[in-house]
């Protein structure tokens, strides 16, 4: 699905940007991959890394939408990963949020549309499900738009859909570098907000993996959410430092103790594959779809009334032994 393409990913010098642009060139052959951001510091040190002559290096910024219309010119497939998301930070300056991170959507969706791109998957993340601070705020009113957006497609062709998962490890300002950090400079204790605090879990390469498949499932409107394994912070201090104390310093701004993928509210919505959750749109815009069966032939089933798949009560929990492979991956 991806030879012979033309892939345009917004915040391509991001931690999802590069891991995708490897596997991409890896795993497929596609005509060209646009990677937009608006660091040029980023795209430099990549350029370094990554120079394929398939690859090119935009500057521009989800703020400005005539930019993302001349970007998007000849794409065929769309991953918008660009957002602000750092929790603490957003909470201090809210109104920058809500311009990338739902001002920045509706110009990406836009720019689709009028270059007739054929898909767009949206990245979203598990504080968009019932949120508790400004960042999963932005990313639930985004991914409203992202599904509406099939509704508003009228003649065009664009399809939208989009990905929802947890914490990547080891990914820029994650707890996993942070922690080594201070390991590395002789801390006697670790700094955790919560003893009781999970959270979902996924490696780079699959979330990557898993956007990729979800182009080729999606019909348009579907929320995608791959099960995942959870942990839990006092099992990761295990892992990382046996033995070592923690010190709970209170949970940051905005912040959860645990996370929810599918919220309770929209188990009517939801199905279950043998490998994810898809969340119907709540609004039908597509003739007699059938969510059950997506582009790959695979069959999903209603979830229970009230279920939700949260970090906390997810039955497929990190052992130590996975976890040790899992750090050493990161």
């Amino acid at each position: 699905m991806f030879d012979d393409k033309v892939i345009f990913i917004t915040g391509g010098t991001g931690s999802f940007g590069r891991k995708c642009v490897k596997m991409l060139l890896t795993h497929h052959r596609p005509k060209k991959v646009i990677i937009f951001s608006r660091d040029e510091l980023k795209q430099f040190e990549m350029q370094q890394e990554l120079n394929a002559p398939c690859l090119r290096y935009f500057i521009g910024d989800v703020r400005d939408r005539e930019r993302l219309r001349q970007g998007m010119a000849g794409v065929d497939l769309v991953i918008h990963a660009a957002a602000l998301k750092q929790v603490p930070a957003m909470e201090y300056n809210p109104m920058e949020c809500v311009k990338t991170n739902i001002y920045g959507a509706e110009n990406v969706i836009a720019a689709a549309l009028a270059n007739e791109v054929k898909k767009v998957i949206a990245l979203s993340t598990d504080k968009a499900a019932n949120p508790a601070n400004l960042y999963g705020a932005t990313k639930l009113v985004s991914d409203k738009l992202f599904v509406a957006a099939n509704n508003i497609a009228g003649r065009h062709e664009t399809r939208f859909a989009v990905v929802r998962y947890g914490n990547v490890i080891g990914s820029r300002g994650s707890v996993v570098p942070f922690f080594r950090k201070l390991l590395d400079e002789g801390c006697d204790s670790l700094p955790v907000t919560d003893t009781q605090m999970t959270r979902f879990w996924i490696t780079l390469e699959q979330g990557v993996e898993f956007v990729l498949q979800s182009f080729r499932r999606m019909q348009g409107g579907e929320t995608f959410v791959p099960k995942l394994p959870s942990v839990g912070i006092l099992d990761l201090v295990e892992a990382m430092a046996p033995g070592m104390p923690v010190k709970v310093i209170g949970i940051r701004p905005g912040e959860k103790l645990h996370e929810i993928m599918c919220p309770g509210d929209d188990s009517h919505l939801t199905l279950e594959f043998h490998d994810h959750f898809v969340i119907r749109p709540a609004i039908q815009f597509i003739a007699n779809p059938n969510y059950a069966l997506n582009g790959l032939g695979e069959h999903g089933s209603p979830v229970e009334q009230g279920f939700e798949y949260n970090s906390r009560t997810n039955p497929q929990k990190l052992t130590m032994t996975e976890l040790h492979q899992l750090l050493a991956m990161a």
